[in-house]
């Protein structure tokens, strides 16, 4: 198989490309990234003799058909995927989410080629805290963010054109990942390394947020049973049953590093911060017979600490920039983002847009 992949210098992506080298030697890989800051070249450094990099754009209509033409499949992963970003400029999530998609699907209509399509679980909004159900694949869409809509305009246009024109398509939506080689910016990581560098954690409002956290390597060995036995034009969820709250993962960093639980500040809730995902993966499992590996959460996240520990040289080079654009977004709030310690009054989650849902609670 000559396989392309998109955003493969990016987190899930690289990972990906590393997975598909070691249990996958007959494929040939072919990455394609625009090595935005959240493409890192190095993190391909480890397979860099044993794939091809392509230095460029989703968007770019005549170079991604000529790697299609040539190629027998494609595995979508390039996508602008920070919500802070997102309300600060919604403008790239635009135009590489919803333009890049279009020139892929445009290209492999034109050369039949097998696409599937990398998504999130934030296109269903969220879920109310304490609230029994999940996300399925019957979920109506409800995007709270310009980085969800946008992914969700993506999954919509994977669907018109495998509808419309027979396209061979599969679709994918997955929880929060964490692993090795994801950007500092994220949540997990970045509580880490502020940990590391002897710095206090940060939490949104109350950190009772809930997200269902699933290991990147148990995501991309999902791709790969999607993409091997899906049936053509189905959507697929994937998750791990790793609801944890925010508070709870940041209190799991400091006592595995050896820290007090409660050294941690709040910090005013984000605009339209979604308060709980959770993921039904029935389908795929049932249809596919896929597990995840990482099935405690504890044991993943000490070995991403291990990682993030044991690879400071390649995450210091972010660190600095990372941090100085969260200081002036802080800066530029307002003084109701002034960090309050921990155990002080809780902060209370912001004011959330009214959502009217046209699903039944699962």
């Amino acid at each position: 198989m000559r396989l392309l992949v998109t955003g493969g210098a990016g987190f899930i992506g690289a990972n990906f490309v590393h997975q598909t080298v070691a249990e996958h030697p007959e494929v040939h890989v072919t990455v394609l990234d625009a090595l935005t800051y959240a493409g890192n070249r190095a993190s391909l450094d480890p397979v860099a003799d044993r794939i091809e990099f392509v230095h460029g754009d989703v968007t770019d209509a005549a170079l991604v058909d000529g790697l299609i033409a040539r190629s027998d499949a494609v595995v979508h992963f390039a996508a602008e995927s920070h919500n802070d970003n997102s309300l600060a400029d919604p403008w790239p999530f635009v135009h590489t989410n919803i333009i890049g998609t279009y020139s892929l699907l445009q290209a492999v209509r034109a050369h039949d080629v097998r696409y599937h399509h990398i998504s999130t679980d934030e296109v269903y909004g969220d879920l109310e805290l304490g609230e029994p159900g999940r996300f399925t694949e019957d979920t109506a869409y409800n995007p709270s963010s310009p980085y969800s809509s946008t992914k969700a305009s993506s999954d919509l246009l994977v669907r018109a054109w495998t509808r419309s024109f027979g396209i061979r398509a599969t679709l994918s939506n997955c929880s929060n990942n964490y692993g090795p080689y994801q950007h500092v910016e994220k949540f997990i990581p970045r509580q880490i390394t502020n940990v590391l560098d002897g710095v206090r954690p940060k939490l949104y409002g109350n950190g009772l947020n809930v997200r269902d956290w699933i290991h990147v390597d148990d995501h991309n060995r999902a791709v790969w049973a999607v993409l091997e036995r899906g049936r053509i034009g189905e959507t697929y969820l994937i998750g791990a049953d790793g609801e944890t709250d925010n508070r709870t993962v940041v209190e799991s960093i400091l006592e595995i590093l050896g820290r007090d639980r409660d050294e941690f500040d709040f910090v005013t809730d984000r605009p339209g911060h979604d308060l709980r995902y959770a993921i039904d993966p029935s389908r795929l499992r049932d249809e596919l017979g896929w597990r995840p590996r990482y099935v405690d959460f504890r044991a993943g996240l000490e070995a991403t600490i291990g990682w993030y520990r044991d690879n400071e040289q390649w995450w210091r080079p972010q660190k600095a920039a990372t941090e100085a654009a969260y200081a002036a977004a802080e800066r530029g709030s307002g003084p109701e983002h002034r960090v309050r310690p921990a155990g002080s009054v809780r902060v209370p989650p912001g004011p959330r847009v009214a959502r009217f849902r046209e699903y039944p609670a699962h």
